[in-house]
């Protein structure tokens, strides 16, 4: 997900077409999308009929994405090689309630209501920024840092080379006079890439795992390219 934040626009932009959907419809349709969340049980069954689902209404897209990413195991979103949504179901406290009761939806269409939201690949937004302009950028990496072979993570969705061309734009957003953020792994392969921009180490508790053994603190990166960020 990328996020560029101007002075007076918001410019929010992803490559999953379903994600930026969902935001339009957030943003535009909130009632009915928390209406119809309601209208739905929360059981197995129902959500591996909507995870076999392949609506083509918004709306109805748009809901099947929320309903599956509070009710799936972890809110992991994950896609097989067919693109088809392959997670598990979470069970247990996990429930879309919690949009409608803390007013989460409701909120984030208030927030979205003055947002560019694109359906595009990330380095449109990023070249589109500015001297003053902040620019977040959260690419898709691995959750086992150090050790993990990270160039071959995840290569259909987001390969090594769209890390490295992710590099280069931000670097060339930073000479534009940009204050450019990634999160990204805490990578040998990573710190070679962005030589020169600086770093902040960050440590977390990664709980997705469903062997409870490798539920441990991980460490991840933030890059820091362009005017220092307040």
């Amino acid at each position: 997900m990328f996020f560029a934040l101007q002075p007076r626009l918001a410019v929010l932009s992803d490559i999953n077409a379903d994600l930026i959907n969902t935001y339009c419809l957030v943003r535009d349709r909130p009632a009915e999308l928390i209406r119809r969340l309601k209208r739905l049980p929360v059981d197995k069954s129902t959500y591996d009929r909507l995870r076999a689902s392949d609506p083509e209404p918004p709306v109805e897209r748009a809901v099947r994405f929320l309903y599956l990413n509070r009710t799936a195991f972890g809110g992991i979103y994950r896609l097989n090689l067919a693109g088809q949504f392959n997670v598990p179901y979470g069970g247990g406290e996990r429930t879309p309630e919690v949009l409608w009761r803390r007013d989460l939806l409701a909120t984030a269409s208030r927030v979205l209501a003055d947002a560019d939201v694109r359906h595009a690949d990330f380095e449109l937004a990023v070249e589109s920024a500015r001297r003053g302009d902040a620019v977040y950028c959260d690419p898709t990496y691995t959750v086992a840092h150090e050790n993990n072979g990270f160039v071959r993570y995840n290569q259909r969705n987001f390969s090594w080379q769209d890390q490295e061309r992710l590099a280069c734009v931000a670097r060339r957003a930073g000479e534009r006079g940009a204050a450019v953020v990634i999160s990204n792994a805490n990578h040998a392969s990573i710190r070679r890439l962005y030589k020169g921009a600086k770093f902040q180490v960050l440590e977390r508790y990664s709980s997705v795992s469903t062997d409870v053994s490798k539920r441990r603190q991980v460490r991840e990166s933030l890059v820091v390219i362009g005017p220092a960020v307040v």
